[in-house]
């Protein structure tokens, strides 16, 4: 097995990318469940039901699978992002329901998909813990987007910064979901995202 970053790039049949994309969403499973570190690539192999050739030809080593799984879990939270209106005080407000109903159905196990694979990358895979960055900044421009909509038509005070306000909300949301995941409640979350909401009406 090939000690390289990541897989070369391979031009793949739909049949072929709906069984990488099978192998990406067994191991985004159990890394939420039990970490990088504690996953193997047999336990991926076995719950995606493909053989180590069939897992080997789409990914060269676990740090290349562990990268399809950052941007398969960036793709996932960005993509459930921007079904929501945050160009609206009522649009953001209904996230932070989502959000939070979210963690009462999982019971606040988890935490955050994205922070919780930087957690365990930033100080051992320099090349993850970059990948994990770009998630977040894909995270950031998503509410940013919102934001500035907001402040472009007039519903942000001109004094705004919404991108700062944006960076600000990324932030406290992760601390929320952070303290939820390891006090199994759900009050740090609601407590941090409704200080954010409440500046943004302030600033409204």
């Amino acid at each position: 097995m090939s000690t390289s970053a990541a897989s070369s790039p391979r031009r793949l049949t739909r049949k072929g990318q709906e069984t990488r994309q099978r192998i990406v969403g067994a191991a985004a499973d159990l890394i939420f469940e039990q970490g990088v570190a504690r996953t193997t690539i047999e336990e991926v192999r076995a719950a995606a039901g493909v053989s180590s050739s069939q897992l080997y030809h789409y990914f060269d080593d676990k740090p290349a699978l562990v990268r399809a799984v950052i941007e398969h879990q960036s793709d996932v939270i960005v993509g459930g992002q921007e079904t929501f209106d945050l160009s609206t005080l009522e649009g953001i407000r209904t996230w932070r329901d989502w959000v939070v109903q979210h963690q009462r159905e999982t019971s606040c196990v988890g935490g955050c998909p994205i922070g919780s694979l930087g957690s365990e990358l930033a100080e051992t895979d320099s090349q993850g813990r970059d990948q994990v960055a770009a998630g977040f900044k894909r995270w950031e421009a998503s509410i940013r987007r919102g934001l500035r909509e907001m402040h472009a038509q007039g519903r942000l005070s001109s004094e705004t910064d919404p991108d700062a306000l944006a960076l600000a909300l990324l932030a406290a949301l992760q601390g929320g979901l952070l303290l939820t995941q390891i006090e199994r409640d759900t009050t740090a979350l609601e407590a941090a995202l409704d200080a954010m909401l409440d500046l943004i009406a302030r600033r409204s």
